[in-house]
């Protein structure tokens, strides 16, 4: 893509790469070029099985190393890893990871929901419904542990599929806990945030993330018109507002793909270009603490 281009320094925080018992188009040194040609600054590789932290240092030294993205990990707490576990929070963290989703197929907004997700190529066991209430008005304990840890590694907590009430109750205990990187994702998908619970959790110091692919007619995530986005962007606000991929799926597009072509659409439609640049680039970088001083 030409100099000057929406993506030049883009980061993207939700790529699905392989391997996944889910079908995908792109392995981790595919998303990393694709994004470095696409003159990406940096991706972060989600699986909804398994960590990605310990693949990418597995895979640095084979090749990954060598393309000029930077590339991170993290862990999405669902069954496969134990749900809300904080060895495997712990594990991920010391591997390098950078984000800490809270379930998204585990969850049970997402077990309710008839979400369009791929069917797995491999046999798994059912998933178990993993929320963050012990009884009806207190989390986990197992989620002080895990907040702690996340304040402790500077890492970032992304919101995952949990419900509403589950979001904005998790995201007040990281506050207190000392976590300061917030992520909310998705919120008119599978979680269907309020306007004003949206409101809330920015006044908490989350971005708010919104995955192209549902916006993008070439893939077959979409479902929303680009109105129903510039008007989530109006209501947060440019400077809370991150858009990502959510790709890497068989028969869909590439994802500097989609964040192209959404963020050039959503120009048409009257979003200042510097502020869909925000969005792509500066919002995640600082999410991510990739810049000096690092403070979201």
């Amino acid at each position: 893509m030409p100099p000057g281009s929406l993506l030049t320094g883009a980061v993207d925080l939700h790529v699905h790469p392989s391997p996944s018992p889910y079908p995908r188009r792109i392995d981790p040194i595919g998303a990393a070029s694709a994004a470095a040609e696409a003159g990406m600054r940096a991706i972060v590789l989600k699986s909804h099985h398994n960590e990605t932290a310990s693949l990418i240092e597995a895979l640095r030294p084979h090749g990954l190393g060598e393309i000029p993205v930077e590339v991170y990990g993290g862990v999405v707490l669902n069954t496969e890893v134990g749900g809300i576990n904080p060895h495997a929070v712990s594990l991920c963290l010391a591997m390098g990871g950078r984000v800490v989703w809270m379930p998204t197929i585990s969850s049970p907004a997402h077990i309710a929901s008839d979400g369009h997700f791929p069917t797995a190529t491999v046999a798994l066991l059912d998933e178990r419904p993993v929320d963050l209430w012990d009884g009806d008005d207190e989390l986990v304990p197992e989620l002080d542990t895990i907040l702690g840890l996340i304040a402790d590694a500077d890492a970032v907590l992304a919101s995952g599929h949990l419900p509403p009430r589950s979001i904005v109750a998790c995201f007040e205990a990281a506050r207190d806990a000392g976590v300061r990187r917030l992520l909310v994702n998705h919120p008119n998908f599978i979680v269907d945030i309020e306007g004003e619970q949206a409101l809330r959790l920015v006044e908490l110091g989350a971005y708010v993330e919104h995955e192209v692919s549902m916006y993008d007619r070439e893939s077959r995530f979409h479902a929303f018109e680009i109105s129903t986005l510039r008007e989530w962007i109006e209501l947060a606000g440019p400077d809370r507002t991150i858009l990502a991929s959510d790709l890497g799926q068989a028969d869909n597009p590439l994802p500097p793909e989609s964040l192209e072509r959404v963020g050039e659409e959503l120009v048409e439609v009257g979003v200042d270009a510097s502020q869909v640049r925000r969005m792509l680039a500066d919002n995640p970088a600082r999410l991510l603490g990739l810049d000096e001083g690092g403070d979201p």
